[in-house]
């Protein structure tokens, strides 16, 4: 089937989180590609609260991580550790966390693209179909660690890419556009309104080159963006 788009609006991003955490229930989804930040972090912290859901029947994934070890503050995998992963009876070998403790981030994106391929049982040149991957959305329009002008944005055969980010001088890792658009689910999760302005230039214009937002379309699956009032007051309605 050809890929959908769908925009929810939401009061704030306590409603985006809240939402989010029932679409997760509802898809019961069997291998997920986190996100860091704040509203994916109240959502975790819902669905540590869930009962209903088959924890051990899950396979956890990272969309990105930075170039910092798992127990440091900026670690994606240390907040979703501590909001969720913590939480729940899931089995240590479902969590695929990306071992950014090296200090060589194109070996740690090559490792983990062995860590998807192994869990994921692929073929070469074949991609991971997560059943959802959560992103959310940066002021500047990125997403993952696709940041507007890097070199992964032009990545097509790797499943997973060591990004240099110069604004911030250091390596992101994250999965490549391919691995993302060929999902089943896709979820963003954007609030505020410092991200207005950009949000109607990705769902409403077209830009050359686009933002990297713009560049997720997944070809044969769903494409929700959950957005708060704030985040959604320059769209048409």
């Amino acid at each position: 089937m050809p890929g959908t788009r769908e925009i929810r609006i939401f009061p704030d991003t306590a409603a985006i989180a809240a939402a989010a955490a029932d679409e997760f229930a509802r898809l019961k989804p069997a291998t997920v590609a986190l996100s860091g930040g704040n509203t994916p972090r109240t959502m975790y912290e819902l669905l540590a609260s869930r009962h209903n859901i088959a924890w051990d029947k899950i396979q956890f994934f990272f969309g990105d991580e930075r170039h910092v070890p798992p127990d440091d503050p900026d670690s994606n995998y240390r907040m979703a550790h501590e909001s969720l992963l913590t939480r729940v009876p899931i089995p240590e070998a479902n969590v695929h966390r990306v071992k950014t403790e090296n200090p060589d981030a194109a070996a740690a994106a090559a490792d983990y693209a062995v860590e998807i391929r192994n869990a994921f049982r692929l073929s070469d040149g074949r991609f991971p179909r997560f059943d959802l991957v959560l992103l959310g959305m940066g002021p500047d329009g990125h997403t993952a660690s696709l940041f507007p002008g890097t070199a992964a944005l032009e990545e097509k055969k790797s499943l997973v890419a060591a990004n240099w980010v110069e604004k911030m001088h250091t390596f992101r890792v994250t999965l490549t556009l391919p691995v993302l658009n060929n999902a089943s689910n896709v979820l963003f999760m954007a609030g505020g309104a410092e991200k207005a302005a950009v949000l109607k230039s990705v769902l409403e214009e077209q830009h050359d080159p686009p933002f990297p937002s713009q560049l997720i379309q997944p070809a044969s699956g769903r494409l929700v963006w959950m957005v708060d009032e704030a985040a959604a007051k320059l769209l048409k309605r």
